[in-house]
Formats: C-alpha cells, sequence, structure tokens
C-alpha cells in the first residue's frame, strides 16, 4: 500500500502539485491558519477533490472549528475524518487521534496511526523547543503500531525508526510558513 503523508499545509493545500499517485493520502492536520468553517471548507473542497482511493484527515491545534467536532455530514465514503476513531483499508487498520485528545483513546491494534502532535523527543524540535507529548510517546511504545504519522514541528520534517516502528513528521513548512518540504510518499509492507 502506498500512503502519501501531508501535514502542516496552513491554507497552503491549492499550492500543492503534481502530487505523487497512491492508494491512500493522510493529512495529519493545520489544514487551516485559523480554524474558521470558510477554511475548512476550503480544504475539504480541495480534498474530496484529490484523485486517491481513499482520504484521511485528523485535526491540528489550527483547525479550531473542528476540535469537537463528532463527525462531518455528506462527507463521501471514500473521505474518512478520523477523529478519536479508526477505519480500516484493505487489511490496514488506521486511527486517528484528534489533537489534544487523552492518548488512551487509542486502540492496542492499529497499524498507522495518525495525530497533529508528535511524541516527544522523536522528530519534534522546533525553534528550540521540543513540541512532543510525553503521554503519546509512552502509549505507542505500549501499543506498537507500525507507522506513526504526524507533523506540528515544522523543523524537524523527517523519518526515523525505533523500536520497529516508522516515525514520520510530514510537516511541509517551515517555521516562516513557507511549503518547503515535498509530501512524503510511504509504501507499506507486509
Amino acid at each position: 500500500m502506498k500512503i502519501l503523508q501531508l501535514s502542516d499545509t496552513h491554507n497552503r493545500h491549492r499550492l500543492l502539485s503534481r502530487l505523487p499517485a497512491a492508494d491512500v493520502i493522510v493529512h495529519c492536520g493545520d489544514f487551516t491558519d485559523n480554524g474558521t468553517e470558510k477554511e475548512v471548507l476550503d480544504f475539504l473542497n480541495w480534498f474530496i477533490e484529490l484523485p486517491y482511493p481513499h482520504k484521511i484527515f485528523v485535526t491540528g491545534n489550527h483547525d479550531l472549528c473542528l476540535w469537537d467536532a463528532d463527525g462531518i455530514e455528506d462527507l463521501p465514503p471514500d473521505v474518512h475524518f478520523l477523529q478519536d476513531s479508526g477505519c480500516e483499508i484493505n487489511g490496514i487498520r488506521f486511527f486517528g487521534l484528534a489533537y489534544n485528545h487523552p492518548e488512551t483513546l487509542i486502540p492496542d491494534a492499529v497499524d498507522v496511526l495518525i495525530t497533529h502532535e508528535p511524541p516527544v523527543m522523536i522528530l519534534d524540535n522546533s525553534s528550540g523547543i521540543h513540541w512532543g507529548n510525553v503521554p503519546l510517546r509512552k502509549r505507542i511504545f505500549e501499543t506498537h503500531p507500525r507507522y506513526h504519522l504526524y507533523g506540528h514541528a515544522h523543523e524537524s520534517y523527517g523519518i526515523t525508526k525505533e523500536q520497529g516502528i516508522v516515525f514520520s513528521n510530514g510537516a511541509l513548512m517551515n517555521n516562516k510558513f513557507q511549503l518547503c518540504y515535498q509530501p512524503r510518499l510511504l509504501i507499506l509492507s507486509d
């Protein structure tokens, strides 16, 4: 399965062109700047029209108007808003944890965990500050998902592997809010 990861596009999603083919596109939050309904609708109109068989997104700290949403009405069946919930695609179990929600909601059986926040001390440094979440790190190493996809720490775009878990910070912007990184294509193998 090919997964295309995006994060932290902050209303600049329409500047992304020539995105590579994938089975699933995942946005790890902060698709807006101010979290207004208008910004969310612009993102959703763009996201829904992307030519991917499956589309997944979670909220970030900027996506305020969706923080407490239980769902979004009238989303097409190929678009999954994972707000403390999961879905299974071709046998791969995805789970999305909403921004600032308790890590205890992460189930034991997950292949791909999607959050906005990073775990502390793993691709979480930006502006000299570690933005990672301590309880999230603890829960990840308890549950051992195969992949953890996130963003938030703009200066820590990258990928690493620890204790058999692939950690991918897909934040596409630098701290000046300029798109400067490429969406990451991940290939999940058996």
